[in-house]
């Protein structure tokens, strides 16, 4: 994969914007298209925000971008093509079947899908086996994560290698699944978020503050298999499954499966702007990537990497 010089962005909003500046940031070329109104000049002043972010990560090469409005121009000359229209089933077949008439069979192409199941979304296209999901969270700069499914086991190893060249950190699915790994584990979380909102618990901003306060500091270091394997003390997972383990038993009965009533939005709403204050989107935007930059500035340090 160290012969990737030039990718192509498709779709250029929040997530193709992210994607784009962090293979800039590693010297990569990147060609761009996006159809939208206005989405050349939105851009650029992204690309140069994230890259003044990924420098303070030690990230200081700096590829060529140029955006162009035609799908043809873009596609002529890519390596590998990073895909990311809207999240519409229709929408994606379309473009990546466009995409797979326009690219040699050589060049891998991955969907930044988050829910859509890959073998929906290729159906239209001739050469299936070289597409694949590549699933990031967002932001896709700083957030190290890239989940991948496709049907070509070499396929993904190839892609888990570049994506591991830019810094990420790739974990593979053995088969598909709606929602993927990490927006599974998200929604399951929310789930009872909502259900602890309908049922009077606790405040949005406490629910909040319980999870950043709590367990989520554990999970920015290890996952929940890990955690309660320390959990476990000298025995480890297995003293905790067989001592713990009908306590968890207990709690997953009583995890409610709340509705989303215009009752419990209108809760939801009111409590996300008590705890949001004054401060707009765009603050609490900064406000995360600072806080994600730190986080990921002291995994470094404790990795012992430079």
């Amino acid at each position: 994969m160290t012969t990737i010089k030039q990718v192509a962005v498709i779709g250029c909003g929040t997530v193709g914007a992210s994607w784009a500046a962090l293979f800039l940031a590693h010297g990569l070329d990147v060609a761009a298209y996006d159809p939208s109104p206005g989405a050349e000049e939105r851009l650029q002043p992204f690309v140069d925000h994230a890259l003044d972010q990924l420098s303070e990560l030690g990230t200081r090469e700096k590829g060529e971008l140029r955006f162009s409005g035609d799908l043809t121009d873009v596609l002529g000359a890519a390596d590998f093509v990073q895909e990311n229209v809207p999240e519409d089933e229709a929408l994606k077949r379309r473009m990546l079947a466009d995409i797979d008439a326009l690219t040699t069979e050589g060049v891998i192409v991955a969907s930044s899908t988050s829910a859509l199941l890959r073998s929906s979304i290729v159906a239209e296209c001739k050469t299936p086996h070289r597409f694949i999901v590549a699933h990031p969270f967002n932001p896709p700069h700083l957030v190290p994560l890239v989940e991948l499914v496709g049907e070509d086991e070499g396929i993904v190893q190839q892609a888990a290698e570049f994506y591991r060249t830019l810094g990420r950190r790739p974990v593979i699915l053995r088969r598909e699944m709606p929602g993927h790994i990490a927006n599974r584990l998200s929604s399951a979380l929310y789930r009872e978020a909502v259900y602890l909102v309908e049922q009077g618990v606790a405040s949005v901003a406490d629910i909040d503050a319980a999870l950043c306060n709590g367990p989520g500091l554990r999970w920015a270091v290890m996952g929940p298999h890990m955690t309660y394997h320390l959990g476990g003390g000298p025995g480890g997972i297995e003293h905790y499954l067989s001592h713990l383990g009908p306590s968890q038993v207990r709690r997953w009965a009583s995890l409610g499966n709340p509705t989303l009533s215009p009752e419990v939005q209108k809760q939801i709403v009111e409590g996300v702007a008590e705890e949001a204050g004054s401060r707009s989107i765009q603050e609490l935007e900064e406000r995360r990537d600072r806080a994600l930059l730190e986080i990921l500035k002291s995994r470094t340090e404790v990795a012992g990497k430079p």
